[in-house]
Protein backbone atom coordinates (compact mmCIF):
# COMPACT_ATOMS: atom_id res chain seq x y z
CA UNK A 1 0.00 0.00 0.00
CA UNK A 2 1.33 3.35 -0.84
CA UNK A 3 1.89 5.78 1.96
CA UNK A 4 1.66 9.88 1.30
CA UNK A 5 4.67 11.21 1.41
CA UNK A 6 6.71 8.22 1.85
CA UNK A 7 8.95 6.94 -1.20
CA UNK A 8 11.31 4.27 -1.77
CA UNK A 9 13.33 2.28 -4.37
CA UNK A 10 12.81 -1.27 -4.33
CA UNK A 11 16.84 -1.07 -4.24
CA UNK A 12 16.87 1.00 -1.28
CA UNK A 13 14.25 -0.53 0.83
CA UNK A 14 16.34 -3.79 0.05
CA UNK A 15 19.24 -2.14 2.06
CA UNK A 16 16.86 -1.02 5.21
CA UNK A 17 15.19 -4.27 5.37
CA UNK A 18 18.62 -5.41 5.69
CA UNK A 19 20.25 -3.05 7.50
CA UNK A 20 17.71 -2.30 9.92
CA UNK A 21 16.33 -5.40 10.78
CA UNK A 22 18.86 -5.90 13.96
CA UNK A 23 18.05 -2.40 15.05
CA UNK A 24 14.73 -3.44 16.12
CA UNK A 25 12.27 -5.93 16.82
CA UNK A 26 9.29 -4.54 15.84
CA UNK A 27 8.45 -2.79 12.89
CA UNK A 28 5.80 -1.44 10.25
CA UNK A 29 3.67 -3.92 9.09
CA UNK A 30 1.92 -1.95 6.49
CA UNK A 31 5.90 -0.99 5.03
CA UNK A 32 7.31 -4.45 5.25
CA UNK A 33 4.49 -5.47 2.83
CA UNK A 34 6.18 -3.22 0.34
CA UNK A 35 9.47 -5.00 1.24
CA UNK A 36 10.26 -1.34 3.79
CA UNK A 37 11.27 -2.07 7.10
CA UNK A 38 11.03 0.61 9.64
CA UNK A 39 10.40 0.56 13.15
CA UNK A 40 7.11 0.40 15.03
CA UNK A 41 5.79 3.34 16.06
CA UNK A 42 1.98 2.49 17.45
CA UNK A 43 -0.61 -0.17 16.76
CA UNK A 44 -4.06 -0.44 15.49
CA UNK A 45 -5.75 -2.32 17.25
CA UNK A 46 -8.71 -2.86 14.34
CA UNK A 47 -6.15 -3.76 11.82
CA UNK A 48 -3.55 -5.87 14.14
CA UNK A 49 -0.75 -4.06 13.01
CA UNK A 50 2.16 -2.05 14.02
CA UNK A 51 2.38 0.63 11.97
CA UNK A 52 5.33 3.18 11.69
CA UNK A 53 5.11 7.18 12.71
CA UNK A 54 3.64 7.96 8.64
CA UNK A 55 1.46 5.24 9.00
CA UNK A 56 0.19 6.03 12.39
CA UNK A 57 -0.04 9.26 11.60
CA UNK A 58 -2.08 9.03 8.34
CA UNK A 59 -3.90 5.58 9.31
CA UNK A 60 -6.93 7.67 10.25
CA UNK A 61 -7.19 9.49 7.13
CA UNK A 62 -9.07 6.65 4.60
CA UNK A 63 -12.38 6.54 5.87
CA UNK A 64 -12.44 2.54 6.33
CA UNK A 65 -9.87 3.50 9.26
CA UNK A 66 -11.57 6.92 10.14
CA UNK A 67 -12.55 5.08 13.39
CA UNK A 68 -9.42 2.70 14.40
CA UNK A 69 -8.47 2.30 17.83
CA UNK A 70 -4.38 3.25 17.78
CA UNK A 71 -2.33 2.68 20.98
CA UNK A 72 1.18 4.69 20.90
CA UNK A 73 3.98 3.63 21.16
CA UNK A 74 4.25 3.22 25.11
CA UNK A 75 0.68 0.97 25.34
CA UNK A 76 1.17 -0.93 22.06
CA UNK A 77 2.05 -4.44 21.95
CA UNK A 78 5.54 -5.43 22.52
CA UNK A 79 5.68 -8.53 20.62
CA UNK A 80 5.06 -9.28 17.20
CA UNK A 81 3.22 -11.95 15.68
CA UNK A 82 3.08 -11.56 11.51
CA UNK A 83 0.63 -12.44 9.39
CA UNK A 84 1.40 -15.28 7.19
CA UNK A 85 1.52 -12.75 4.16
CA UNK A 86 4.39 -11.45 5.82
CA UNK A 87 7.90 -11.74 3.22
CA UNK A 88 9.98 -11.06 5.38
CA UNK A 89 9.97 -12.45 8.41
CA UNK A 90 8.83 -16.06 9.28
CA UNK A 91 5.21 -16.13 11.20
CA UNK A 92 4.61 -16.61 14.71
CA UNK A 93 2.24 -19.33 15.81
CA UNK A 94 -0.53 -18.30 18.60
CA UNK A 95 -3.31 -19.55 20.19
CA UNK A 96 -6.44 -18.67 18.28
CA UNK A 97 -8.69 -15.62 20.55
CA UNK A 98 -11.84 -16.42 19.30
CA UNK A 99 -13.73 -16.33 22.62
CA UNK A 100 -16.94 -13.68 22.07
CA UNK A 101 -16.68 -10.74 24.47
CA UNK A 102 -19.66 -10.78 26.56
CA UNK A 103 -20.49 -7.28 25.86
CA UNK A 104 -19.79 -6.87 22.50
CA UNK A 105 -20.42 -10.59 21.12
CA UNK A 106 -18.91 -9.83 17.72
CA UNK A 107 -16.01 -9.03 18.78
CA UNK A 108 -13.00 -11.58 20.05
CA UNK A 109 -11.48 -11.22 23.46
CA UNK A 110 -7.67 -10.04 22.78
CA UNK A 111 -6.81 -7.61 25.58
CA UNK A 112 -6.69 -7.76 29.54
CA UNK A 113 -7.47 -4.53 31.60
CA UNK A 114 -5.12 -5.46 35.08
CA UNK A 115 -7.06 -2.59 36.74
CA UNK A 116 -10.44 -3.76 36.10
CA UNK A 117 -9.47 -7.79 35.87
CA UNK A 118 -11.29 -7.94 32.81
CA UNK A 119 -10.79 -9.69 30.16
CA UNK A 120 -12.03 -7.24 26.91
CA UNK A 121 -12.06 -6.74 23.38
CA UNK A 122 -10.92 -3.87 21.07
CA UNK A 123 -14.39 -2.22 21.21
CA UNK A 124 -13.85 -2.45 25.00
CA UNK A 125 -10.75 -1.10 24.76
CA UNK A 126 -11.85 2.27 22.09
CA UNK A 127 -14.88 2.79 24.94
CA UNK A 128 -14.16 1.93 28.11
CA UNK A 129 -10.91 0.57 29.00
CA UNK A 130 -8.28 3.45 27.04
CA UNK A 131 -4.61 3.31 27.67
CA UNK A 132 -5.14 7.02 29.33
CA UNK A 133 -7.70 5.56 32.27
CA UNK A 134 -6.55 1.39 32.23
CA UNK A 135 -3.42 -0.60 32.19
CA UNK A 136 -4.62 -3.04 28.86
CA UNK A 137 -1.98 -5.62 28.16
CA UNK A 138 -2.59 -7.67 24.77
CA UNK A 139 -2.83 -10.62 25.42
CA UNK A 140 -0.20 -12.57 23.53
CA UNK A 141 2.36 -10.24 25.47
CA UNK A 142 1.59 -11.44 28.75
CA UNK A 143 0.42 -14.67 28.02
CA UNK A 144 3.50 -16.68 27.72
CA UNK A 145 4.69 -17.51 31.02
CA UNK A 146 1.22 -18.84 31.95
CA UNK A 147 2.35 -22.92 31.31
CA UNK A 148 2.04 -24.55 34.60
CA UNK A 149 2.09 -21.37 36.61
CA UNK A 150 1.80 -20.76 40.13
CA UNK A 151 -1.92 -19.04 39.13
CA UNK A 152 -2.15 -22.20 37.25
CA UNK A 153 -1.58 -24.95 40.05
CA UNK A 154 -3.86 -22.65 42.31
CA UNK A 155 -7.03 -22.36 39.92
CA UNK A 156 -7.04 -26.04 39.58
CA UNK A 157 -6.10 -26.21 43.33
CA UNK A 158 -9.37 -24.17 43.74
CA UNK A 159 -11.76 -26.04 41.31
CA UNK A 160 -10.86 -28.92 42.98
CA UNK A 161 -11.90 -27.81 46.29
CA UNK A 162 -15.17 -26.12 45.55
CA UNK A 163 -15.97 -29.35 43.15
CA UNK A 164 -15.44 -31.70 46.45
CA UNK A 165 -17.43 -28.86 48.38
CA UNK A 166 -20.22 -29.12 46.31
CA UNK A 167 -20.10 -32.64 46.21
CA UNK A 168 -20.15 -32.77 50.05
CA UNK A 169 -23.08 -30.44 49.51
CA UNK A 170 -24.96 -33.05 47.14
CA UNK A 171 -24.71 -35.44 49.01
CA UNK A 172 -25.40 -34.13 52.86
CA UNK A 173 -28.70 -32.53 50.43
CA UNK A 174 -29.41 -36.10 49.90
CA UNK A 175 -29.27 -37.24 52.75
CA UNK A 176 -31.20 -34.39 54.55
CA UNK A 177 -33.87 -34.46 51.59
CA UNK A 178 -34.42 -38.47 52.34
CA UNK A 179 -35.15 -37.35 56.50
CA UNK A 180 -37.23 -34.29 55.29
CA UNK A 181 -39.39 -36.79 53.55
CA UNK A 182 -39.82 -39.43 56.24
CA UNK A 183 -40.48 -36.29 58.65
CA UNK A 184 -43.48 -35.52 56.26
CA UNK A 185 -44.57 -39.05 56.13
CA UNK A 186 -44.23 -39.43 60.02
CA UNK A 187 -46.44 -35.94 59.90
CA UNK A 188 -48.81 -37.47 57.57
CA UNK A 189 -49.23 -40.03 60.09
CA UNK A 190 -49.27 -37.43 62.82
CA UNK A 191 -52.21 -35.79 60.79
CA UNK A 192 -54.00 -38.83 60.32
CA UNK A 193 -53.83 -39.58 64.26
CA UNK A 194 -54.81 -36.75 65.03
CA UNK A 195 -57.89 -36.95 62.76
CA UNK A 196 -58.66 -40.24 63.83
CA UNK A 197 -58.47 -38.74 67.73
CA UNK A 198 -60.14 -35.49 67.04
CA UNK A 199 -63.25 -38.16 65.57
CA UNK A 200 -62.96 -40.45 68.66
CA UNK A 201 -63.62 -37.30 71.20
CA UNK A 202 -66.25 -35.80 68.99
CA UNK A 203 -67.77 -39.25 68.69
CA UNK A 204 -67.61 -39.79 72.52
CA UNK A 205 -69.53 -36.06 72.95
CA UNK A 206 -71.92 -37.55 70.00
CA UNK A 207 -72.55 -40.78 72.07
CA UNK A 208 -73.49 -38.88 74.97
CA UNK A 209 -75.99 -36.04 73.64
CA UNK A 210 -77.31 -39.00 72.10
CA UNK A 211 -77.33 -41.28 74.63
CA UNK A 212 -79.38 -38.10 76.53
CA UNK A 213 -82.19 -38.26 73.96
CA UNK A 214 -82.59 -42.00 73.88
CA UNK A 215 -82.98 -41.64 77.75
CA UNK A 216 -85.51 -38.69 77.03
CA UNK A 217 -87.19 -40.74 74.12
CA UNK A 218 -87.39 -43.98 77.00
CA UNK A 219 -88.61 -41.68 79.72
CA UNK A 220 -91.42 -39.86 77.55
CA UNK A 221 -92.45 -43.67 76.56
CA UNK A 222 -92.53 -44.59 80.16
CA UNK A 223 -94.72 -41.66 80.85
CA UNK A 224 -97.03 -42.27 78.00
CA UNK A 225 -97.16 -46.05 79.34
CA UNK A 226 -98.15 -44.94 82.76
CA UNK A 227 -100.89 -42.79 81.80
CA UNK A 228 -102.63 -44.44 79.71
CA UNK A 229 -102.92 -47.47 82.21
CA UNK A 230 -103.98 -45.18 84.54
CA UNK A 231 -106.54 -43.20 82.11
CA UNK A 232 -107.75 -46.90 81.11
CA UNK A 233 -108.43 -47.36 85.11
CA UNK A 234 -109.91 -44.20 85.67
CA UNK A 235 -112.05 -44.46 82.26
CA UNK A 236 -113.49 -48.01 83.31
CA UNK A 237 -114.38 -46.80 87.45
CA UNK A 238 -115.78 -43.55 85.95
CA UNK A 239 -118.18 -45.49 82.96
CA UNK A 240 -118.74 -48.23 85.74
CA UNK A 241 -120.29 -45.37 87.87
CA UNK A 242 -121.84 -43.85 85.60
CA UNK A 243 -123.80 -46.93 84.39
CA UNK A 244 -124.95 -47.34 88.04
CA UNK A 245 -125.94 -44.31 88.39
CA UNK A 246 -128.24 -44.68 85.44
CA UNK A 247 -129.44 -47.95 86.36
CA UNK A 248 -130.73 -46.76 90.35
CA UNK A 249 -131.80 -43.63 88.52
CA UNK A 250 -134.11 -45.65 86.31
CA UNK A 251 -135.52 -47.93 88.45
CA UNK A 252 -136.28 -45.20 91.48
CA UNK A 253 -134.27 -46.44 94.25
CA UNK A 254 -133.36 -43.16 95.64
CA UNK A 255 -131.28 -44.40 98.93
CA UNK A 256 -129.06 -46.63 96.66
CA UNK A 257 -128.65 -43.44 94.06
CA UNK A 258 -128.39 -41.51 96.83
CA UNK A 259 -124.80 -43.84 98.27
CA UNK A 260 -123.83 -44.44 94.12
CA UNK A 261 -123.86 -40.84 93.80
CA UNK A 262 -121.63 -39.42 96.78
CA UNK A 263 -119.56 -42.54 95.90
CA UNK A 264 -119.52 -40.87 92.26
CA UNK A 265 -118.68 -37.20 93.67
CA UNK A 266 -115.75 -38.85 95.60
CA UNK A 267 -114.09 -40.43 92.77
CA UNK A 268 -114.25 -37.71 90.51
CA UNK A 269 -112.29 -35.92 93.23
CA UNK A 270 -109.95 -38.75 93.24
CA UNK A 271 -109.72 -38.16 89.29
CA UNK A 272 -108.93 -34.94 89.18
CA UNK A 273 -106.38 -35.18 91.46
CA UNK A 274 -104.71 -37.88 89.29
CA UNK A 275 -105.43 -36.02 86.37
CA UNK A 276 -102.99 -33.00 87.98
CA UNK A 277 -100.45 -35.37 89.14
CA UNK A 278 -99.74 -37.12 85.64
CA UNK A 279 -95.70 -36.73 84.24
CA UNK A 280 -95.27 -33.78 81.86
CA UNK A 281 -93.50 -34.33 78.58
CA UNK A 282 -91.73 -31.01 77.07
CA UNK A 283 -90.45 -30.49 73.75
CA UNK A 284 -86.12 -30.41 73.01
CA UNK A 285 -84.10 -29.04 70.46
CA UNK A 286 -80.01 -29.65 69.84
CA UNK A 287 -78.31 -26.30 71.01
CA UNK A 288 -74.54 -27.12 69.17
CA UNK A 289 -71.56 -26.11 72.10
CA UNK A 290 -70.20 -22.59 70.86
CA UNK A 291 -66.82 -23.24 71.94
CA UNK A 292 -66.75 -25.95 69.11
CA UNK A 293 -68.86 -24.71 67.05
CA UNK A 294 -66.60 -21.26 66.78
CA UNK A 295 -63.30 -23.25 66.38
CA UNK A 296 -64.70 -25.47 63.27
CA UNK A 297 -65.74 -21.94 62.03
CA UNK A 298 -62.73 -19.87 62.88
CA UNK A 299 -60.18 -22.27 62.06
CA UNK A 300 -58.86 -22.48 58.78
CA UNK A 301 -56.96 -25.80 59.03
CA UNK A 302 -56.38 -29.39 61.28
CA UNK A 303 -53.14 -27.70 62.12
CA UNK A 304 -49.82 -26.39 60.42
CA UNK A 305 -46.62 -27.91 59.29
CA UNK A 306 -43.60 -26.33 61.52
CA UNK A 307 -40.31 -26.68 60.11
CA UNK A 308 -37.69 -27.70 62.44
CA UNK A 309 -34.37 -27.51 62.12
CA UNK A 310 -33.32 -31.30 60.54
CA UNK A 311 -31.60 -33.12 63.54
CA UNK A 312 -29.69 -35.72 61.63
CA UNK A 313 -26.53 -37.69 63.93
CA UNK A 314 -23.53 -36.00 62.68
CA UNK A 315 -21.09 -37.01 60.16
CA UNK A 316 -17.79 -38.67 60.45
CA UNK A 317 -14.86 -36.61 59.37
CA UNK A 318 -11.17 -37.83 58.57
CA UNK A 319 -8.40 -35.52 59.41
CA UNK A 320 -4.77 -35.27 58.01
CA UNK A 321 -1.60 -34.95 59.93
CA UNK A 322 -1.76 -31.36 61.43
CA UNK A 323 0.91 -28.81 60.31
CA UNK A 324 1.95 -26.91 63.27
CA UNK A 325 2.26 -23.01 62.71
CA UNK A 326 5.08 -20.78 65.78
CA UNK A 327 2.74 -18.53 66.63
CA UNK A 328 5.86 -16.70 68.90
CA UNK A 329 7.56 -14.10 67.33
CA UNK A 330 10.61 -11.83 68.59
CA UNK A 331 8.18 -9.39 70.19
CA UNK A 332 6.84 -11.76 72.65
CA UNK A 333 8.64 -12.13 76.08
CA UNK A 334 6.74 -15.19 77.36
CA UNK A 335 5.85 -18.72 75.55
CA UNK A 336 1.87 -18.29 74.09
CA UNK A 337 -1.21 -19.15 75.48
CA UNK A 338 -3.36 -18.76 72.28
CA UNK A 339 -7.15 -18.50 74.14
CA UNK A 340 -9.48 -17.55 71.05
CA UNK A 341 -9.28 -18.02 67.51
CA UNK A 342 -11.71 -16.77 64.64
CA UNK A 343 -11.19 -16.78 60.66
CA UNK A 344 -11.18 -13.84 58.23
CA UNK A 345 -9.88 -15.11 55.16
CA UNK A 346 -8.85 -18.78 53.86
CA UNK A 347 -5.18 -17.93 54.77
CA UNK A 348 -5.34 -15.50 57.49
CA UNK A 349 -6.20 -16.31 61.25
CA UNK A 350 -6.38 -13.81 64.07
CA UNK A 351 -5.30 -15.49 67.91
CA UNK A 352 -6.08 -13.81 70.85
CA UNK A 353 -2.41 -14.44 72.94
CA UNK A 354 -3.53 -14.00 76.53
CA UNK A 355 0.56 -14.59 77.81
CA UNK A 356 1.85 -11.57 75.56
CA UNK A 357 -1.24 -9.09 75.60
CA UNK A 358 -1.29 -9.24 72.12
CA UNK A 359 -4.08 -10.09 69.02
CA UNK A 360 -1.84 -11.60 66.33
CA UNK A 361 -2.61 -11.65 62.70
CA UNK A 362 -0.97 -15.12 61.34
CA UNK A 363 -1.15 -15.91 57.28
CA UNK A 364 -0.97 -19.77 57.40
CA UNK A 365 0.40 -19.84 54.12
CA UNK A 366 3.92 -18.40 55.01
CA UNK A 367 3.61 -18.27 58.88
CA UNK A 368 4.24 -14.91 58.75
CA UNK A 369 2.81 -12.53 62.05
CA UNK A 370 2.15 -9.34 62.65
CA UNK A 371 0.23 -8.22 65.94
CA UNK A 372 -0.79 -5.58 68.29
CA UNK A 373 -0.01 -5.17 71.87
CA UNK A 374 -2.88 -4.21 74.41
CA UNK A 375 -3.18 -2.32 77.37
CA UNK A 376 -4.70 -5.66 78.75
CA UNK A 377 -4.62 -9.54 78.46
CA UNK A 378 -7.29 -10.51 75.97
CA UNK A 379 -9.36 -13.88 76.04
CA UNK A 380 -11.26 -14.39 72.42
CA UNK A 381 -11.63 -12.29 69.15
CA UNK A 382 -14.18 -12.23 66.48
CA UNK A 383 -14.68 -10.26 63.75
CA UNK A 384 -17.45 -7.45 63.17
CA UNK A 385 -16.71 -5.86 60.11
CA UNK A 386 -14.70 -6.27 56.97
CA UNK A 387 -11.25 -4.59 58.78
CA UNK A 388 -12.54 -4.68 62.06
CA UNK A 389 -12.16 -7.04 65.31
CA UNK A 390 -13.73 -7.17 68.51
CA UNK A 391 -11.84 -8.43 71.29
CA UNK A 392 -12.62 -9.57 75.10
CA UNK A 393 -10.59 -8.20 78.06
CA UNK A 394 -11.33 -9.67 81.26
CA UNK A 395 -9.24 -7.77 83.59
CA UNK A 396 -10.43 -4.76 82.65
CA UNK A 397 -14.12 -5.40 81.91
CA UNK A 398 -13.55 -3.91 78.50
CA UNK A 399 -14.26 -4.86 75.05
CA UNK A 400 -11.85 -3.39 72.37
CA UNK A 401 -11.96 -2.72 68.84
CA UNK A 402 -9.18 -3.50 66.81
CA UNK A 403 -8.26 -2.45 63.17
CA UNK A 404 -6.80 -4.62 60.46
CA UNK A 405 -7.12 -3.07 57.42
CA UNK A 406 -4.03 -2.06 54.88
CA UNK A 407 -2.95 -5.21 56.01
CA UNK A 408 -1.55 -4.06 60.00
CA UNK A 409 -3.73 -4.32 63.14
CA UNK A 410 -4.06 -1.32 65.42
CA UNK A 411 -6.44 -0.39 68.63
CA UNK A 412 -9.59 1.56 67.73
CA UNK A 413 -12.49 2.79 70.52
CA UNK A 414 -13.28 0.50 73.30
CA UNK A 415 -16.22 -0.21 75.16
CA UNK A 416 -17.18 -0.81 78.81
CA UNK A 417 -18.88 -3.91 80.13
CA UNK A 418 -19.94 -4.87 83.59
CA UNK A 419 -18.20 -7.90 84.32
CA UNK A 420 -14.78 -9.53 83.08
CA UNK A 421 -15.87 -10.51 79.77
CA UNK A 422 -14.43 -13.73 77.98
CA UNK A 423 -16.27 -15.45 75.14
CA UNK A 424 -17.41 -13.06 72.10
CA UNK A 425 -18.78 -14.36 68.89
CA UNK A 426 -20.66 -11.32 66.33
CA UNK A 427 -23.35 -12.06 63.99
CA UNK A 428 -24.89 -9.20 62.00
CA UNK A 429 -24.35 -6.49 63.88
CA UNK A 430 -25.23 -8.71 67.60
CA UNK A 431 -22.80 -9.60 69.89
CA UNK A 432 -22.84 -12.65 72.34
CA UNK A 433 -20.47 -11.91 75.59
CA UNK A 434 -19.93 -14.27 78.18
CA UNK A 435 -18.91 -13.57 81.49
CA UNK A 436 -17.51 -14.40 84.92
CA UNK A 437 -18.51 -12.91 88.50
CA UNK A 438 -20.95 -12.98 87.56
CA UNK A 439 -21.61 -15.66 85.25
CA UNK A 440 -24.01 -14.70 82.59
CA UNK A 441 -24.54 -14.38 78.84
CA UNK A 442 -25.58 -10.92 77.50
CA UNK A 443 -26.91 -9.98 73.75
CA UNK A 444 -26.32 -6.71 72.95
CA UNK A 445 -25.26 -4.33 70.20
CA UNK A 446 -21.68 -2.69 68.92
CA UNK A 447 -22.28 -0.03 70.93
CA UNK A 448 -23.00 -2.12 74.31
CA UNK A 449 -26.51 -1.14 74.22
CA UNK A 450 -27.49 -4.80 76.19
CA UNK A 451 -30.14 -5.80 75.18
CA UNK A 452 -30.76 -9.02 76.92
CA UNK A 453 -28.96 -11.05 79.97
CA UNK A 454 -29.14 -14.69 80.81
CA UNK A 455 -28.12 -15.30 84.46
CA UNK A 456 -30.69 -16.81 86.04
CA UNK A 457 -33.27 -19.14 85.60
CA UNK A 458 -37.35 -18.83 86.86
CA UNK A 459 -36.28 -20.36 90.44
CA UNK A 460 -33.15 -18.06 90.73
CA UNK A 461 -30.48 -20.21 90.38
CA UNK A 462 -27.81 -19.41 87.77
CA UNK A 463 -27.94 -20.77 84.83
CA UNK A 464 -24.17 -20.78 83.56
CA UNK A 465 -20.76 -21.06 86.13
CA UNK A 466 -17.92 -20.72 84.11
CA UNK A 467 -18.60 -19.78 80.21
CA UNK A 468 -15.22 -19.08 78.52
CA UNK A 469 -16.47 -19.94 75.25
CA UNK A 470 -19.05 -18.63 72.70
CA UNK A 471 -20.00 -19.26 68.98
CA UNK A 472 -23.30 -18.20 66.97
CA UNK A 473 -24.95 -18.59 64.18
CA UNK A 474 -28.36 -16.93 62.52
CA UNK A 475 -30.58 -18.85 64.94
CA UNK A 476 -28.37 -19.96 67.54
CA UNK A 477 -25.96 -19.53 70.40
CA UNK A 478 -23.86 -22.33 72.21
CA UNK A 479 -21.84 -21.62 75.29
CA UNK A 480 -19.21 -23.97 76.51
CA UNK A 481 -19.49 -23.96 80.55
CA UNK A 482 -16.48 -25.68 82.02
CA UNK A 483 -17.94 -25.71 85.46
CA UNK A 484 -21.17 -27.10 84.70
CA UNK A 485 -20.03 -29.62 82.23
CA UNK A 486 -22.05 -29.13 79.48
CA UNK A 487 -22.43 -26.85 75.83
CA UNK A 488 -25.87 -24.98 76.08
CA UNK A 489 -28.04 -23.72 73.02
CA UNK A 490 -30.27 -20.77 73.50
CA UNK A 491 -31.87 -18.48 70.92
CA UNK A 492 -30.97 -15.02 70.25
CA UNK A 493 -34.48 -13.85 72.42
CA UNK A 494 -32.22 -15.40 75.42
CA UNK A 495 -33.89 -18.54 75.99
CA UNK A 496 -32.57 -22.06 76.65
CA UNK A 497 -33.04 -24.48 74.22
CA UNK A 498 -30.58 -27.36 75.02
CA UNK A 499 -28.50 -28.62 77.54
CA UNK A 500 -25.96 -31.19 76.61
CA UNK A 501 -23.47 -32.95 79.50
CA UNK A 502 -20.11 -32.92 78.19
CA UNK A 503 -16.91 -33.02 81.08
CA UNK A 504 -14.32 -30.75 80.68
CA UNK A 505 -15.09 -28.73 77.70
CA UNK A 506 -13.24 -25.93 76.38
CA UNK A 507 -13.30 -24.51 72.77
CA UNK A 508 -16.20 -24.93 70.62
CA UNK A 509 -16.89 -23.59 66.55
CA UNK A 510 -19.31 -24.00 64.10
CA UNK A 511 -19.58 -25.85 60.76
CA UNK A 512 -21.34 -24.08 58.40
CA UNK A 513 -23.98 -26.66 57.83
CA UNK A 514 -25.19 -25.81 61.76
CA UNK A 515 -22.96 -29.20 63.27
CA UNK A 516 -20.18 -28.29 66.13
CA UNK A 517 -16.78 -29.12 66.85
CA UNK A 518 -16.15 -29.58 70.88
CA UNK A 519 -12.87 -30.01 72.79
CA UNK A 520 -13.66 -32.33 75.44
CA UNK A 521 -10.32 -33.28 77.64
CA UNK A 522 -8.02 -34.59 75.26
CA UNK A 523 -10.92 -35.47 72.33
CA UNK A 524 -12.38 -33.30 69.71
CA UNK A 525 -16.35 -34.01 68.70
CA UNK A 526 -18.68 -33.76 65.72
CA UNK A 527 -22.13 -33.19 67.61
CA UNK A 528 -25.25 -32.32 65.32
CA UNK A 529 -27.11 -28.65 65.51
CA UNK A 530 -29.11 -29.71 69.12
CA UNK A 531 -25.70 -31.71 70.17
CA UNK A 532 -27.69 -34.92 70.52
CA UNK A 533 -25.37 -36.95 68.30
CA UNK A 534 -21.82 -36.78 68.73
CA UNK A 535 -18.74 -38.49 66.93
CA UNK A 536 -15.14 -38.20 67.36
CA UNK A 537 -12.74 -36.52 65.00
CA UNK A 538 -9.69 -36.26 66.79
CA UNK A 539 -8.00 -38.37 69.96
CA UNK A 540 -5.10 -37.74 71.99
CA UNK A 541 -4.90 -34.46 71.13
CA UNK A 542 -2.49 -33.01 73.71
CA UNK A 543 -3.55 -30.17 75.65
CA UNK A 544 -6.18 -28.86 73.31
CA UNK A 545 -7.83 -25.40 73.63
CA UNK A 546 -9.45 -22.85 72.18
CA UNK A 547 -10.52 -24.00 68.04
CA UNK A 548 -11.27 -22.27 64.86
CA UNK A 549 -12.73 -23.81 61.55
CA UNK A 550 -11.96 -22.22 58.06
CA UNK A 551 -15.10 -23.81 55.60
CA UNK A 552 -12.63 -22.44 52.51
CA UNK A 553 -10.09 -24.32 52.64
CA UNK A 554 -11.47 -26.87 55.49
CA UNK A 555 -9.26 -26.29 57.56
CA UNK A 556 -9.41 -27.03 61.54
CA UNK A 557 -6.89 -24.66 63.89
CA UNK A 558 -6.27 -26.12 67.39
CA UNK A 559 -4.27 -24.02 69.89
CA UNK A 560 -3.26 -26.20 73.38
CA UNK A 561 -2.31 -24.64 76.60
CA UNK A 562 -0.91 -25.94 79.70
CA UNK A 563 -0.59 -23.87 82.57
CA UNK A 564 3.39 -24.18 83.38
CA UNK A 565 3.81 -22.17 79.92
CA UNK A 566 5.78 -25.19 78.04
CA UNK A 567 7.06 -23.99 74.34
CA UNK A 568 3.85 -26.43 73.10
CA UNK A 569 1.89 -23.42 73.92
CA UNK A 570 3.67 -21.73 70.33
CA UNK A 571 2.28 -24.33 68.31
CA UNK A 572 -0.98 -24.33 66.49
CA UNK A 573 -1.65 -27.22 64.74
CA UNK A 574 -3.52 -27.13 61.29
CA UNK A 575 -5.74 -30.13 60.26
CA UNK A 576 -7.13 -30.63 56.88
CA UNK A 577 -10.14 -32.17 56.69
CA UNK A 578 -9.58 -35.48 53.60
Amino acid sequence: MAVPGKKASRKSSSILSQGCAEDFDIFCETCDRDDIRLPAFGYCVDCEEHLCHTCFNNHRRPKPSRHHQLLDKDHMPQKQYLHKSSKSAPSIQVDDLTKPCTKHTKEAIKFYCQDHNALVCSVCVTLEHTPTSCHVDYIPDISGQIIDSIEFKETLKDIDILTYKWCLITNDLHQRVALSTTSVQDAIAEIENFRKESNHRLGKLEKNVLDAAKTIKYNNNEKLNTTETTCGAINESLQASADSLKHLNSHKKTEQLFVELKIAQQLIQTCEKRTSELPTVDKYIFEPNQAIKKVLQDEKSLGILNNKKLEQPAQPMKMSTPRNINAKTSLDKRNCYITGFTVSSPNKIFAADKSNKSIKMIDTRTGAIKQVQLDSAPWDVTIVSSDSLAVTLPDSETIQFVSFSSGSLSPRNKLKVDGRCYGISHHQGKLAVTFKEPAKLQIMDLKDNTEITVDTDFSGFSILRLARFVTTNYDSIYVSDNRNGAVMRFNWQGELMEKAGISSVRGITLLNDGSLLVISNKTIYLASHECKYMKTVLEDVDEPFAICWCAETRTLCVSRCKYDSVEMNNDIKMYKMM
